[in-house]
């Protein structure tokens, strides 16, 4: 393994390339969404608007400058993935080899379900009244959230949200186009979660085959109610859990909102 000085100018050249890509998918992916609503509001995405308040200019301009500073943390985690490959700790695959794109499928589909799995259980964790000052309360001032609330995390949350890819290249050798993809949906399924608008079909919340995949209310529900649907990409966590929101079906298909329980949830630190 080269030694650290001679690692030095591929770690800071791999963390400016990091800053740039991940600063540039975020900007991307949140923009072109906030630019394809403002498009479409007077063609239908007016009516699938999902809370009657509206997020300020001060929420936006918080949840960019709090998801840019994600995008630095994102690049920190991007170091080490560097570091693990360098030392052999971490593979990534030619773009060809003998397992060739089935491999490349299935590694990629397991990466985002890992993702799901372990976004859902350090998310609940997150929301442990010890921790969730330190690390949650950012992204739950968007009670409204728009797209760009995306990245809205504390310095903490980022990190920890930072090592999935870094994680699962400790067991599985990636091809490079499987983590770009993975990379992808991943900011995609972010920012439509944070829409506000309902992108997704509303027959889906009685789909017998779809109904697993999390609609953008679902999320939304999440940031309005602070206790339910922890799921990032699919709902099967929160329904094993029983941490559903119980109108999350009723909201979906169009419904009007139900009178919620009194006395409800709401972890320290959230009152301002």
């Amino acid at each position: 393994m080269p030694s650290f000085a001679e690692l030095m100018p591929g770690l800071a050249r791999d963390f400016e390339i990091s800053v740039v890509i991940d600063t540039a998918r975020y900007l991307i992916a949140a923009c072109g969404l906030a630019l394809i609503l403002k498009l479409f509001w007077r063609f239908g995405l007016a009516g699938r608007k999902i809370q009657a308040r509206d997020a300020t200019n001060t929420d936006r301009r918080r949840e960019i400058l709090t998801s840019l500073r994600t995008c630095v943390v994102f690049a920190i985690s991007s170091m080490l993935t560097f570091l693990g490959v360098v030392s052999g700790v971490m593979t990534i695959l030619p773009p060809i080899t003998r397992a060739g794109i089935p491999y490349l499928v299935l590694s990629t589909i397991g990466l985002i379900l890992a993702h799901d799995t372990y976004f859902y259980w350090t998310h609940r964790m997150m929301h442990h009244p010890k921790l969730f000052r330190w690390f949650h309360r950012t992204h739950h001032r968007s009670i409204t959230p728009t797209p760009f609330a995306a990245y809205a995390f504390d310095m903490p949350e980022a990190a920890v949200q930072s090592m999935i890819v870094p994680l699962w290249l400790l067991a599985v050798p990636m091809h490079p186009l499987g983590l770009l993809v993975f990379l992808a949906f991943m900011i995609i399924r972010n920012v439509m979660g944070h829409a506000g608008v309902e992108l997704m079909p509303r027959r889906l919340a009685d789909s017998r085959w779809f109904g697993w995949i999390n609609a953008t209310t679902h999320h939304d529900l999440h940031h309005s109610s602070f206790r339910y649907n922890y799921g990032l990409y699919f709902t099967w966590w929160d329904r094993l859990m029983g941490t559903e929101h119980p109108e999350y079906r009723a909201r979906l298909r169009g419904q009007p909102a139900a009178a919620l329980p009194k006395g409800g949830y709401i972890p320290a630190g959230t009152s301002d």
